[in-house]
């Protein structure tokens, strides 16, 4: 369905996205993983037709730049960064309902389960919305129309715990007919609904594990690790990892790892070998 071949883009003589082969077949649900700058965004924009790039870049045989009403017609796409639409929300919903011929009452209904009190911002702007709100709304249009493919860029960033909760359960139920390209730094937040991990680094692909149906990612690791002597360093390796300092002296470091993350969270360690002492990782 989905096919990268030989995609290179370069901004201001920085290569960002450096030779990417990937085929994205139906029903396929990857989690694509990696670092701020690994790519991963760039990646999606030219999927989107957004960007010139080098390369071919493929949806059911479909240039999206030579054909974008077609190609994003399959489309539900949740950006990580909000446009800034003047648009009011009510016209923002029916003009995007007539992209796809949907009716705009689905996206209404999808908007009420995440929380956002839709009717009473139907005539405000978009971008006078709060940062929680615009995401809310970004994925009830996404989720409200009949795309076949889901590509959602940091969908969950600017979401409350039970918005969280709920989107997850929006995506779970579409799990049979959706072929889904989910961005997250959070590997164990959509661990459930995937079934293949692509891991990019500096414009290139370093890791795509494909997993049987039947096996989950949602295993954790408990994870122990004690620290000769402390370094500002270290503590901001461990940034955006759900390992924290359990002692005044910050050489005790605890939390949890999820299974599929193990090798990741290993290889940013690794850097540090000489300051640490002890380290276990364990099934929780």
């Amino acid at each position: 369905m989905i096919q990268f071949q030989n995609i290179a883009k370069t901004f201001r003589k920085t290569r960002v996205l450096d030779g990417i082969d990937l085929r994205i077949g139906l029903g396929e649900r990857v989690a694509l993983i990696g670092s701020n700058g690994a790519g991963k965004t760039t990646l999606i924009r030219c999927l989107l037709g957004e960007y010139t790039h080098d390369g071919e870049v493929r949806i059911d045989g479909l240039d999206p730049r030579d054909n974008r009403t077609a190609v994003l017609g399959k489309i539900g796409f949740v950006p990580q960064l909000p446009p800034p639409l003047k648009m009011p929300v009510g016209q923002l919903i029916d003009f995007s309902a007539s992209l796809c011929g949907t009716d705009p009452a689905r996206i209404h209904a999808i908007a009420k389960r995440l929380g956002l009190d839709i009717d009473g911002i139907l005539t405000r702007q978009f971008v006078r919305l709060s940062g929680g709100m615009k995401q809310k709304l970004l994925i009830a249009i996404a989720l409200g129309r009949d795309a076949s493919v889901l590509v959602m860029d940091e969908p969950a960033a600017n979401l409350d715990p039970e918005a969280r909760k709920i989107f997850f359960d929006l995506l779970a139920e579409r799990l049979e007919d959706a072929t889904m390209i989910i961005s997250s730094h959070r590997l164990d937040e959509v661990s459930s609904l995937v079934n293949r991990v692509i891991e990019m680094d500096m414009g290139k692909i370093v890791l795509d594990d494909k997993v049987a149906d039947d096996v989950t990612l949602t295993d954790t690791l408990a994870c122990r690790i004690v620290l000769k002597r402390f370094e500002l360093a270290f503590a901001r390796a461990l940034d955006g990892w759900r390992i924290k300092a359990s002692d005044p002296g910050q050489l005790v470091w605890q939390g949890d790892i999820a299974g599929p993350d193990r090798l990741r969270f290993l290889g940013i360690v690794s850097r540090y070998t000489a300051l640490i002492a002890d380290l276990s990782l364990k099934e929780a």
